[in-house]
């Protein structure tokens, strides 16, 4: 299945052959966890090296303990990073990104440089739209 840029989502009027509803279903729930607000920035600090949790919530500014908490766990049912715990006092955790996140890297890197070289164009848009009369 691929979409073409512009292309609205599909919906059962608009049945691409060979693709089911359920297929479509499941991609947009796989797009839902990566294009979450905080899933780049994650794969973005863990593109590093494993990482410990406090070393993510220092890396990423603005998240919260539970937002980390629920981004790894969300991001580990998917394969896309390993949770390991080491059996020492204090207990030790490290995230790393699996084969199948490092696949990602290439994609979330294009998309956060894409945002950083337009955020001042969207800031004015977004200007423009908020004070039209």
């Amino acid at each position: 299945m691929s979409l073409a840029p512009g292309q609205p989502t599909r919906d059962s009027s608009c049945a691409e052959p060979g693709v089911s509803d359920e297929a479509i279903c499941r991609v947009r729930e796989i797009l839902d966890r990566i294009g979450d607000k905080w899933t780049v920035t994650v794969i973005n600090e863990l593109a590093h090296g494993p990482r410990r949790f406090s070393e993510l919530k220092r890396g990423i500014p603005g998240i919260s303990q539970r937002m980390l908490t629920a981004t790894l766990r969300g991001l580990e049912r998917d394969g896309l990073l390993t949770r390991t715990v080491y059996p020492v006092v204090p207990p030790r955790v490290d995230y790393q990104l699996t084969p199948l996140g490092h696949t990602l890297l290439d994609t979330a890197w294009t998309l956060m440089n894409w945002a950083l070289q337009h955020v001042n164009d969207i800031d004015t848009a977004r200007h423009e739209y908020d004070t039209r009369e």
